[in-house]
């Protein structure tokens, strides 16, 4: 997966949360980096092995992909937006990778069973109202003794600081409420083996927003969610964002949220 802007048409229609994606915390893609380094090496893809990206956005670890299993293998990208698509096709072309791409998403991924080694899935399953049924097509297109790692946050470990603590409180609930699957990344080790993979290891990280960013986009539309919703008063808002950026200028400052990354393998 990439860091593309978001993409309202993603998935579920339920899925127009993506308001509340975390690539909103732009200054914890460093995190996101070294997940993903994690990953591959997790994968550890070889030369002549298939391999895919559900949710492949441009295509930028389909293309890591491509040159880890040589011209003998098959790295492919699977995404529902076709203009997503057509840019992954046109840097494929302009890179003069063996990476291809095709349209599909986690429900429907358009391989035969037992087809691939390898599969990465990221920032995928928050966005789903059935992850169950994409672990259980994750497990459907690896053959056996295939690994996944799948990726993805738990809103519920998000920290806002500072802030009144009911206030606070009252901007996460409307975050967790707001997204489809807020808990992916506590659920995901259960929804692999209940697909009949095994699970092998579990990484996590924190992604710290940079306080150079203040509130950030995230909290800033959040709390305007929570004040419409009347959860918080305009008031209370405008206090909360004034303390965040107080906070940012004297180094009292902390928002992040936790990403889990699962590895799982196919039994033979």
């Amino acid at each position: 997966m990439s860091t593309e802007p978001l993409r309202p048409d993603r998935f579920d229609s339920a899925g127009q949360d993506q308001l509340v994606d975390v690539r909103d915390l732009q200054a914890a893609l460093p995190g996101i980096h070294r997940l993903r380094t994690w990953a591959h090496e997790a994968l550890a893809l070889r030369p002549g092995e298939k391999a895919v990206d559900i949710g492949s956005g441009t295509g930028s670890e389909v293309f890591a992909f491509a040159d880890a299993v040589g011209p003998t293998g098959e790295a492919v990208g699977v995404e529902p937006d076709p203009n997503l698509l057509a840019s992954a096709e046109r840097r494929a072309n302009q890179l003069g990778s063996a990476a291809r791409f095709h349209s599909g998403d986690a429900y429907g991924i358009p391989f035969g069973a037992d087809y691939f080694d390898a599969a990465l899935c990221e920032r995928v399953f928050q966005h789903l109202t059935a992850p169950v049924r994409a672990a259980n097509e994750i497990a459907r297109v690896l053959r056996p003794g295939g690994r996944a790692v799948v990726v993805d946050v738990d809103w519920d470990t998000a920290i806002v600081h500072p802030g009144e603590r009911g206030v606070v409180r009252q901007v996460l609930d409307t975050l967790i409420s707001a997204t489809t699957n807020p808990l992916a990344g506590r659920a995901i080790p259960g929804q692999l083996t209940r697909a009949g993979l095994v699970v092998d290891e579990i990484g996590s990280h924190a992604l710290v927003q940079d306080r150079a960013a203040g509130p950030g986009s995230l909290v800033t539309r959040i709390s305007a969610m929570a004040v419409a919703r009347g959860s918080i008063t305009e008031a209370e808002r405008e206090d909360l964002l004034r303390d965040l950026e107080r906070g940012a200028e004297t180094g009292d400052i902390h928002l992040s949220v936790t990403m889990f990354a699962v590895l799982a393998h196919k039994p033979n």
